[in-house]
């Protein structure tokens, strides 16, 4: 009678060390996946940076030194985006959508891009979008 037991409880191991392979291995993936997205997030919010600097400053330099400030800069929403564009390509981002936001002294900039995950499970979508957030404000008072 005790070898039947022990013969019906073989394999209970085995099953218990896969199914404990197998959430080891979702959360590897799970934790790359996030990485990447994570790092890949941080690098758009450099770019979006950069670019809305790059839309301020230039906004308002042009500004400065063609009409003179008056009582206060403003940025003009088709210049902002102008520069915008230009900061992008200049650095050879062409395949990153982005949007920009202004007022009358600021620039909000959104930059997207699809990103690759390194690892996909079957049945999951390998392909993600990430975007990176960056506002610049200018207050100058003559």
């Amino acid at each position: 009678m005790r070898q039947a037991l022990q013969r019906d409880e073989q394999g209970q191991t085995t099953l218990l060390v896969v199914g404990f392979f197998v959430v080891a291995l979702l959360l590897v993936v799970v934790v790359v996946d996030a990485s990447a997205a994570y790092l890949q997030r941080q690098r758009l919010d450099a770019l979006a940076d950069g670019a809305a600097l790059a839309a301020t400053q230039a906004v308002e330099g042009e500004q400065v030194y063609t009409d003179g400030l008056g009582e206060r800069a403003t940025l003009d929403p088709a210049e902002a985006r102008r520069h915008v564009g230009a900061y992008l390509r200049r650095l050879g981002h062409r395949d990153l959508r982005f949007r920009v936001r202004t007022t009358t002294d600021s620039v909000a900039v959104q930059v997207s891009q699809l990103l690759d995950l390194p690892l996909v499970p079957p049945g999951w979508n390998g392909r993600t979008t990430v975007t990176g957030r960056a506002a610049s404000y200018v207050d100058v008072v003559d």
